[in-house]
């Protein structure tokens, strides 16, 4: 499910060449630029959300702003873009729970794919299931002989619908108990990880990476089929023995429908740029995230494919509509 083709963390991002209007013309918005994020601050799509903002700023000339507007799994500021002007002077960035809401959530004030216009497919994220070293457990086999011996006492955390279904399928393939407990963002959910409040948590390797040099937190496992190049002694969750397990999860930018295309190619042209800066690219190894840049018509593609792959996951009972 929502499997992706691995790539090296060092490797030059994937950069689709741009139609000859958007080489030939420059994005200049001529006052700041705002990017509302429908996530809190801390997470794992905040801290690539200013990265990017700031690597952007040089190019543009003008301060680029990040919005945080979280609630309701995203939708709250995943509204306000979809209301926002079609200037290019707010954009938005948003994780793969943006096509998830429609099969979950009772109801979405927009349509996640016909009320936005995409910009870019910024990253390819592997999960992390994580835990703190002061748990009884220290790998995945201890952690399903604990869930076996108490079913529904260990809870994992999750802080949006694709984490959410990153745990739920982990126990429904491992065929144990556990329950999951909601966090409005990954830097609250890896605070009780470190302080030993949460046995484990599925979240992104931008929020748990900050905190494995304490060494209070452990990663037991990746979500994906293949082991990520940034930590390669941890074992996927297949070779840990959840047959059939395999997920990722991306991160993309939008605009409001009432974009033009030709600006949102403009835009998606200053973010090619700003990935070039050797200080993000560092800045993405680092966080352990996968550069992934598609510009729109790649972008608007691949949200037709992740949309249909939610819809037969809802048909076949592997998540749930709310309500």
């Amino acid at each position: 499910m929502i499997s992706a083709t691995r790539r090296s963390l060092l490797a030059t991002p994937f950069l689709l060449t741009l139609p000859a209007g958007a080489q030939a013309q420059a994005w200049n918005p001529g006052r700041p630029v705002r990017v509302i994020l429908p996530y809190p601050p801390g997470g794992g799509t905040d801290i690539l959300a200013r990265a990017v903002a700031e690597a952007m700023r040089p190019a543009l000339g003008h301060p680029v702003l990040v919005e945080n507007r979280p609630g309701a799994n995203g939708a709250i500021g995943s509204d306000a873009l979809s209301k926002a002007d079609g200037d290019g002077t707010t954009i938005g960035m948003v994780t793969s729970t943006h096509t998830l809401n429609k099969y979950v959530m009772a109801s979405l004030s927009y349509d996640p794919l016909a009320d936005f216009r995409p910009i870019a497919k910024m990253t390819t994220q592997t999960l992390v299931m994580v835990s703190g070293t002061a748990q009884p457990f220290n790998d995945v086999a201890g952690l399903l002989a604990a869930a076996r011996a108490r079913p529904g006492a260990i809870g994992f955390g999750q802080t949006e619908a694709v984490t959410r279904f990153a745990g739920t399928e982990f126990a429904r393939l491992a065929g144990v108990q556990m329950e999951d407990v909601p966090y409005r963002g990954g830097g609250l959910m890896m605070n009780d990880i470190v302080a030993g409040h949460l046995p484990c948590g599925w979240t992104s390797t931008a929020s748990a990476m900050p905190h494995l040099s304490t060494g209070r937190v452990r990663v037991l496992c990746v979500s994906t089929a293949q082991r990520t190049p940034l930590m390669p002694d941890v074992p996927t969750a297949q070779e840990a023995g959840v047959a059939g397990y395999d997920i990722a999860s991306w991160v993309g930018m939008f605009g409001p429908k009432s974009l033009p295309l030709p600006l949102a190619e403009q835009i998606h042209a200053a973010v090619a740029t700003a990935y070039r800066d050797p200080a993000l690219v560092q800045r993405f190894q680092t966080l352990g995230l996968e550069m992934d840049l598609r510009p729109p018509a790649a972008f608007a593609e691949f949200l037709v494919a992740d949309d249909a792959r939610w819809a037969e996951a809802l048909r076949h009972g592997r998540i749930q509509k709310a309500g």
